[in-house]
C-alpha cells in the first residue's frame, strides 16, 4: 500500500505576508493616522456629509417644484378673476417660485398704477410694460439663483476630493519609504500599512467625488427644463399684464 505523504508546512514568509495584508485595513488606517492623516480624512468625511445634505435636499426641492409648476401655472390661466387668481397664488408654499414670480408681475402692476395716478416720475420714466418686465427679469434671475443652492458645493467636492484624497495617497506612500529607509526592511510586513493607507485615502476621495460628480450634472439638467419655465410663464405674464389679455399659440 502507499503510504500518505503528509503535506508541506506553508512557508514562514507566506504566513508573515497574510498577516501583513489584514493590516491593510480601515482599522489599522484610523489606528495609524498623524495630523496630516486625520486633516485629509476630516475633510473628506466632512465633504461627504455636506454633498449628501444638498444632493437630499436638491432632490426634494426640485421634486416639488417640477411637481407643482404645472398645477400653478393651469391655476393661474384657468381662474377667470385676476384677484382669485392672485389670492391662490399667495397661499402657495413659501418656496414655490412660479407663485412668487407671478405675484412679482402683479405687484408691479400695482405699483405702476399708483406711481401713474399720483403723476410719479416713475411713470414718466418707464412704460408699464418695461416696469412689468424689469419685475419679471429680477423674479426669474432671483428663483433660478435659489435653484442653484448647493450647486457651486457639490461641483467643488466633485473636482477637489480626489485630489485630497490623492494627498493621502501620496502621505502614506511617504511614510511606507521612511520606514523602509529608517528600518532597513522592505518586506511586506513593514510597508503594508501605509501602503492599505494610501488605498483607502485613494478610494475614499473617489467615493466622494463621484456622487457630487453625478448629482451635479443630473441637477443642472433638471434646472435648465425649470428655466425654460420659469421663462416662458414670465413671458406670457408679461402680455397678460401689459396687455390685458394672454398671447396664445407662442
Amino acid at each position: 500500500m502507499f503510504q500518505q505523504t503528509p503535506s508541506p508546512a506553508p512557508a514562514a514568509g507566506s504566513t508573515t505576508n497574510a498577516e501583513a495584508m489584514k493590516s491593510m485595513g480601515f482599522d489599522h488606517l484610523i489606528h495609524n493616522f498623524d495630523f496630516l492623516g486625520w486633516i485629509v480624512f476630516v475633510v473628506l468625511v466632512v465633504m461627504s456629509f455636506a454633498s449628501w445634505y444638498f444632493i437630499i435636499a436638491n432632490a426634494i426641492r426640485n421634486t416639488m417644484v417640477r411637481g407643482r409648476a404645472d398645477k400653478v401655472i393651469n391655476g393661474f390661466w384657468s381662474n377667470g378673476s385676476t384677484q382669485d387668481a392672485i389670492r391662490e397664488l399667495e397661499a402657495q408654499p413659501k418656496g414655490e417660485p412660479f407663485s412668487k414670480i407671478a405675484l412679482d408681475a402683479a405687484s408691479a402692476v400695482a405699483h405702476h398704477q399708483q406711481a401713474s395716478a399720483g403723476g410719479g416720475r416713475l411713470a414718466e420714466s418707464l412704460s408699464r410694460s418695461e416696469f412689468i418686465d424689469r419685475a419679471l427679469r429680477q423674479a426669474v434671475a432671483r428663483e433660478s439663483l435659489r435653484l442653484e443652492g448647493g450647486l457651486t458645493l457639490l461641483a467643488t467636492v466633485g473636482s477637489s476630493a480626489p485630489f485630497i484624497g490623492l494627498l493621502g495617497t501620496v502621505w502614506g506612500i511617504y511614510h511606507a519609504l521612511i520606514k523602509i529607509s529608517a528600518t532597513g526592511n522592505a518586506s511586506m510586513e513593514a510597508v503594508a500599512g501605509p501602503v492599505g493607507e494610501a488605498l483607502i485615502m485613494t478610494a475614499f476621495g473617489l467615493f466622494t467625488a463621484i456622487p457630487a460628480v453625478l448629482a451635479y450634472n443630473f441637477f443642472n439638467r433638471s434646472n435648465r427644463l425649470t428655466y425654460a419655465q420659469f421663462d416662458e410663464f414670465a413671458h406670457d405674464l408679461h402680455d397678460f399684464f401689459a396687455t390685458g389679455a394672454r398671447v396664445e399659440g407662442k
